[in-house]
């Protein structure tokens, strides 16, 4: 019996790595053979899944975070010469304090910062995770720092979410609360989005509302918008992996209805449906079910989700082999 340890990152809790060699270990212990492929889909951690899977060379660059402090930021040259950033490395929302909080003011300048640094040190393709930021400012600081620099260089934005730049399912009404947005706040940043000229020919493309506009600023810049889970499973070799496995295991800090709209944990259970493979889900917080998948909720105690992890793995396992 062989499975598939596939999760996405539990944020600021366990990294995706860690969530995969947690269940890898529990089902091991039972005496299932247990693969571990973490996953994700342009948010926070995927420099870190495609090091694991594909290699590559891990750098630092001085940058300003959200609120233009000073701080050192990671990005990583692959093997194959393809530079990678993520927004969270340099204007996550983890990088401020819960009373930090202010996409009124939080500026994604240090995301250009980090992007020149990156191209300046290798000539493949560039690859800007967006996910996770503390900003709603439409990339402005991006734009501002990058100008003309990128111009003919190829340029592909992974977008964690399909969303459009304005709207109810847009940047700011849909995200601009979790960033510390009031509801009157929320207007105020979806009237400042919809004022921004150079973005209104990108705002309709799917995950033009990343990053709190991050997508249509890449737009904006030259780049291609794509799904980053769908880039990353790609890169990773999910679906031949999970074609030859008995039971997919996946799943993420919270679970509800925006994990199956374009999220890592979504497309590993659209894969697995597709291929005929047994998916389970775990969720930290359980608020939704994902189509064709049996769902698991955890302790929801950050200081034990390693060990719920084993637990889930050794659990399933068993069950498994007591099936076979």
């Amino acid at each position: 019996m062989r499975a598939l340890a596939s999760p996405a990152s539990c944020k600021g809790v366990l990294s995706a790595v860690e969530a995969a060699m947690a269940l890898g270990a529990g089902m091991r212990v039972a005496g299932v053979e247990a693969e571990e492929l973490p996953v994700a889909d342009g948010g926070e951690g995927t420099m870190e899944v495609l090091a694991a899977a594909l290699g590559g060379e891990w750098r630092t660059a001085p940058v300003s975070d959200p609120l233009g402090r000073a701080v050192a930021a990671s990005f990583l040259v692959l093997e194959d010469g393809t530079p990678v950033v993520e927004a969270a490395q340099a204007i996550g929302l983890r990088r401020l304090a819960e009373d930090e909080r202010d996409p009124m003011r939080a500026s994604s300048l240090g995301l250009g910062e980090l992007v020149l640094a990156a191209a300046a040190e290798a000539a493949g393709p560039l690859l800007v995770c967006l996910g996770d930021s503390a900003t709603v400012d439409g990339g402005s600081g991006l734009r501002e720092v990058v100008g003309d620099a990128l111009a003919g260089r190829e340029l592909r934005g992974l977008c964690d979410v399909r969303s459009p730049l304005l709207g109810e399912r847009g940047a700011a009404r849909a995200f601009g609360r979790q960033k510390g947005a009031s509801p009157e706040q929320v207007e105020e940043l979806e009237r400042r989005l919809a004022a921004m000229e150079e973005l209104r020919p990108y705002a309709e493309l799917p995950g033009a509302g990343a990053a709190g506009g991050l997508g249509a600023a890449v737009a904006a810049l030259g780049g291609e918008l794509v799904s980053g889970a769908d880039f990353v499973l790609e890169r990773v070799g999910f679906r031949v992996q999970a074609a030859g496995a008995d039971l997919v295991v996946t799943g993420e800090g919270r679970v509800d209805r925006t994990s199956d709209e374009g999220k890592a944990v979504g497309e590993v259970a659209r894969i697995c449906r597709e291929e005929g493979v047994r998916c389970v889900v775990f969720g930290g917080r359980v608020e939704a079910e994902l189509p064709g998948t049996e769902t698991h909720a955890l302790s929801g105690v950050p200081e034990r989700a390693a060990d719920d992890l084993v637990e889930l793995g050794k659990r399933l396992a068993d069950a498994l082999l007591g099936g076979a």
